[in-house]
């Protein structure tokens, strides 16, 4: 049998010589054993290729987590700031970038905001103020599709950078859409591994499109939080409107004020729900013609003004109800006079009454601030609608309270009309009657004065029962009310408390321009009762009856003297004399003196 063995010399195990051929290659001489021949550098490089292939997958599984750590860093809160915040930095350290930065786009097609990472403040602040959306930045905004570069000052579109800017060489920036709407922009510079690759773009697209989703959670939730602070507030106006409030409030031991002006309290309340920095009420003067800046809630130091009311920025407002945005006092709001506020993003709402518009509210943020948003707009106009119908239900209830009490003051009239006045007539009748049967003396006398008193009260009760049967008058502007604050006002002077008495329609039929002349002449002859008359008591009568105005004063003092001065005695005459009317004074019986100052009504 031969052997399948050779030894080294060739011969086979019968010592005869071998004749096979050695395999080419195939033989090692030196051992005597047959390998296939596998080249030994191929299996390196395999080998190599299946480590690089290795790492390259390791990479990418860690960049991959890496972007699940990105995706659940930005969407794990709903704080838009924080979101936009966390997105800059989880897009930094995704692609390893040196620098990046979050711009977001405004409704004019600028940057609003930008959010940047990786530069410190003190670099920031030698800048100054940041990027506008021109350049590179603007290039994306007006086409939003990515951009990656390996030198940014080889790109047409660089603008270059600002003094103090750190250099910067690659750049990637990628859009953030919120479904058809651009929202912002995701800038990436410097990356730390040379220039930005394929996968780093792949990457920065992937976490734009997670960032959008957590972006646009946040800003359904801060719109939801929003829309609950601008349903409080209007729940705040309308209980406080339609409550009724006490006359005056106390703000502490000591301390009263009175309570807080509706209008006031809907400008609080909307400057600190649109986080705005002035709020004003404007409402229409007595001809429609013009409106007056009549509250406003943030720069109280600034003048009120006085627009008219086809001014451009408020005549589409009140005609149509319908709210408007500005994004400056530029774009449509030209016909407010310039003020040392520098006015920026604005809103028009208007507050709408019954049939016409009851005034219009500006909520103003300085410039430089964000804008407004749609949202903003359509929130703040249901504000101020429900504001709107709060003011009209407490003035329908005001004007139901005023029915019920003109009610009221009309059946009050009636029955001292039908009652009293006639029971005391009969009772003054009856007195009169006796007296005419009792001999003349002084038990007599005394019945005839309480007849002339029971006339009084017969006429101060018919003053009244006319004073409740007119309409209230609004604020101390009537003769009767500047009257009687006079009356007070000299009391302490006086020592005692002087009896005034109306008679005939004095609102009515007395023009306003009478009251100066007309509380001249009682000032002076109160004051004159005060000085020199010693008395101990003042009666002050007004009657308007046969188309005249009289006011008589009567005191029980000791007179007029004979010798003294007769300068404020002169100016009563001359008030009247110059209104066509006349002046009298004479002596009371028994004791005291009778002024009469009486002009004719036109």
């Amino acid at each position: 049998m031969v052997s399948l063995v050779a030894d080294v010399d060739g011969r086979d195990d019968a010592g005869t010589q071998s004749h096979a051929q050695p395999y080419s290659g195939g033989q090692d001489v030196n051992r005597g054993f047959a390998f296939f021949d596998v080249p030994r550098l191929e299996l390196d490089q395999l080998l190599g290729q299946l480590v690089d292939r290795a790492q390259e997958v390791m990479a990418s599984q860690g960049r991959l987590r890496g972007l699940l750590r990105a995706h659940q860093t930005v969407g794990s809160d709903l704080d838009l700031p924080v979101v936009l915040r966390r997105i800059v930095e989880a897009a930094r350290e995704l692609v390893g970038a040196r620098y990046a930065a979050l711009g977001v786009i405004g409704s004019d097609g600028h940057l609003l905001e930008f959010i940047h990472s990786g530069m410190s403040e003190d670099a920031a602040a030698t800048i100054g103020h940041l990027p506008q959306g021109k350049g590179l930045l603007g290039a994306l905004i007006d086409t939003p599709e990515p951009i990656r570069l390996s030198r940014i000052s080889d790109d047409d579109r660089s603008s270059g950078f600002p003094a103090g800017h750190p250099p910067m060489n690659s750049f990637l920036g990628v859009p953030i859409r919120i479904r058809d709407e651009v929202f912002g922009n995701l800038y990436l510079a410097e990356s730390t591994h040379g220039d930005f690759t394929a996968e780093d773009q792949e990457l920065t697209l992937a976490l734009a499109a997670s960032a959008a989703v957590a972006i646009d959670n946040a800003r359904l939730y801060n719109i939801a939080r929003d829309r609950g602070e601008w349903l409080r507030a209007a729940a705040t106006v309308t209980h406080t409107v339609l409550t009724p409030p006490e006359p005056l409030a106390t703000d502490g031991p000591g301390s009263r004020t009175r309570a807080q002006d509706p209008l006031t309290l809907i400008a609080s309340l909307c400057r600190s729900t649109a986080d705005a920095d002035v709020v004003s009420i404007w409402l229409p003067t007595e001809d429609d013609e013009r409106l007056r800046s009549a509250v406003r809630v943030g720069a109280e130091d600034l003048p009120h003004l006085e627009l008219p009311a086809d001014t451009p920025l408020f005549r589409d407002v009140l005609r149509t109800g319908t709210p408007s945005r500005l994004t400056s006092l530029e774009e449509g709001g030209s016909g407010i006079a310039a003020t040392s506020f520098d006015v920026g993003p604005m809103m028009i709402l208007p507050l709408t009454g019954t049939h016409t518009g009851r005034g219009v509210v500006t909520v103003v943020r300085r410039r430089g601030r964000p804008v407004f948003t749609a949202e903003d707009l359509d929130m703040a106009a249901g504000f101020t609608n429900q504001a709107a119908v709060a003011l009209e239900l407490a003035d329908a209830r005001v004007e139901q309270e005023r029915l019920v009490l003109l009610d009221e003051r009309d059946r009050i009239a009636a029955d001292l009309h039908d009652h009293i006045i006639q029971r005391l007539f009969a009772t003054g009748l009856s007195l009169h009657s006796a007296a005419a049967g009792m001999p003349a003396g002084r038990a007599t006398q005394r019945v005839l004065d309480a007849v002339r008193e029971l006339d009084g009260v017969i006429g101060q009760i018919r003053t009244t029962i006319f004073a409740l049967n007119q309409p209230p008058a609004s604020g101390p502007e009537g003769l009767r009310a500047q009257l009687l604050d006079l009356a007070t006002e000299l009391t302490a002077l006086l020592g005692f408390e002087p009896v005034v008495r109306f008679a005939g329609p004095i609102e009515t039929v007395a023009s306003p321009e009478l009251a100066p002349d007309l509380l001249a002449v009682a000032r002076e002859a109160l004051t004159n009762i005060a000085r020199h008359a010693h008395a101990t008591m003042a009666e002050v009568d007004l009657t308007a009856a046969d188309g005249q105005l009289l006011l008589q004063v009567r005191d029980d003092g000791v007179g007029i003297p004979v010798e003294g001065r007769r300068s404020g005695l002169q100016n009563m005459r001359r008030r009247a004399e110059q209104r066509g009317g006349s002046f009298t004074i004479h002596a009371r019986v028994p004791r005291g003196t009778v002024l009469s100052w009486a002009v004719p009504l036109s």
